[in-house]
């Protein structure tokens, strides 16, 4: 028998690196000395997380609903990109199980900064902060990443059905 009562999404996202840029990840200001290049504020969490989120909802994924043609997401903080998609989600039958994320770069090290972006992960999703787990990874020097060129995220969301009433 199919337990319809569970969904499980996974989000991806890279984006390269830019001096001049802050670096956001899951809505924190991370020191360092580039950014990420993008339309929006390019933090690759939210932005993992949310296509994580509509996948397992079966919703339109990140680019669908906020395309990096539209001149209204230029620059945005992808923490309203996430805010419209939980109002998105709060129309489905789902709700949060939990989040695992896995943040992939070379520099810098994320240690000193995942309380806060566990914190501010589980803030954005209404949800407890021990049902958010944030793990950093290098690329060993290998490829974009590897090379500072670039900083990836893989999310991965567990939905379960609202109950009835």
């Amino acid at each position: 028998m199919i337990n319809d009562n569970l969904r499980i999404g996974i989000g991806y996202d890279l984006h390269r690196t830019q001096a001049g840029r802050d670096l956001v990840l899951a809505n924190v200001k991370i020191p360092h000395t580039v950014g990420l290049a993008g339309h929006s504020d390019a933090d690759v969490v939210l932005h993992a997380l949310i296509d994580a989120i509509t996948g397992a909802a079966g919703l339109p994924d990140v680019g669908e609903m906020f395309p990096n043609t539209d001149a209204r997401f230029a620059g945005i903080d992808s923490a309203h990109l996430l805010s419209a998609t939980m109002q998105e989600l709060r129309q489905t039958p789902w709700a949060i199980v939990n989040v695992d994320v896995v943040v992939i770069a070379q520099t810098p090290k994320l240690s000193p900064h995942k309380a806060a972006m566990k914190q501010r992960l589980a803030d954005l999703l209404e949800i407890e902060v021990g049902r958010v787990n944030i793990k950093g990874k290098t690329n060993e020097h290998v490829d974009a990443i590897g090379e500072n060129r670039a900083v990836g995220c893989h999310c991965v969301v567990l939905l379960a059905r609202r109950a009835a009433g």
